[in-house]
């Protein structure tokens, strides 16, 4: 008998017509754990942590329909032909971490712009609090038994419900865990982030940001080809075309940013 992971299915509890969903549940949590990692970085950088409140509740107005929306138009051939209120139902999964960090972005400056606070400094502190959030959030793909790459043997595949299965695949049971591997890449990422956050005081503000661009997008560049389910613009994967913009503005970033801060040093 094959052994694997196997989903237990999108729903905690359903009374009637109201349920609590996994995916629902793990958002809020990686919300929450964000803002707690955030909070407790800010006095490194001299900033009150209550500030960190404030600005996660613009990130959180700005992310969340923007990740939706992002997703709802690559995907718009799917939401065709379904009820109008489809579009809005995120609680049964498809949001883009992409369109939530552009979204977070567009807020962070309004934000910032509103109460004189630095970007670049407000970037390095939630950083750290974005990765963490995603590698809780990544589970509400497991639930869902979506995020998941090709058919696979090995030890920790991953059980696919035969309704959830790509079109023509139904005689595969099983698949790469993409959302694992993700979710693992990303506590790596919140490693690397810690250590340099708290190694290198001095750095440039946005640097964290920087490396968080970089060292993020490089493992989802690698994960989101070994993926079955990508939103494409044509024959490419927009999450690698994205995740390559993400590489070259983090190594760019960090360049000018030492650049510019070697510069101030010299005599």
């Amino acid at each position: 008998m094959e052994t694997g992971f196997t989903s237990p299915g999108p729903l905690i509890v359903q009374i009637g017509g109201f349920a609590v969903r996994w995916y629902s549940l793990l958002i809020l949590a990686g919300i929450i754990a964000g803002t707690l990692l955030s909070q407790r970085l800010a006095p490194e950088r001299k900033v009150a942590p209550e500030v960190l409140s404030d600005l996660v509740v613009w990130l959180v107005v700005g992310a969340i329909p923007m990740a939706r929306l992002y997703y709802v138009l690559f995907e718009w051939q799917r939401f065709a032909g379904e009820p109008w209120w489809k579009v809005f139902a995120i609680w049964e999964g498809g949001i883009a971490i992409h369109g939530a960090i552009l979204g977070g972005l567009l807020a962070g400056w309004l934000f910032c712009r509103r109460n004189g606070y630095s970007l670049l400094t407000m970037m390095d502190l939630a950083a750290p609090g974005l990765i963490l959030g995603q590698v809780i959030g990544r589970w509400g793909n497991f639930f869902n038994s979506e995020a998941y790459g090709a058919p696979t043997n090995l030890p920790w595949k991953l059980l696919i419900p035969e309704t959830n299965r790509p079109p023509g695949m139904a005689a595969f049971a099983y698949y790469h865990p993409t959302f694992l591997y993700e979710s693992l890449w990303n506590l790596g990422v919140l490693a690397l982030l810690l250590f340099v956050f708290f190694r290198f005081k001095n750095l440039r503000p946005g640097s964290i940001a920087c490396l968080y661009a970089l060292a993020y997008s490089a493992g989802r560049f690698w994960i989101e080809g070994l993926r079955l389910d990508s939103l494409m613009v044509g024959p490419l994967r927009t999450a690698q075309l994205v995740s390559l913009a993400g590489i070259v503005l983090g190594a760019v970033g960090l360049w000018w940013l030492n650049r510019r801060s070697a510069r101030q040093e010299s005599p």
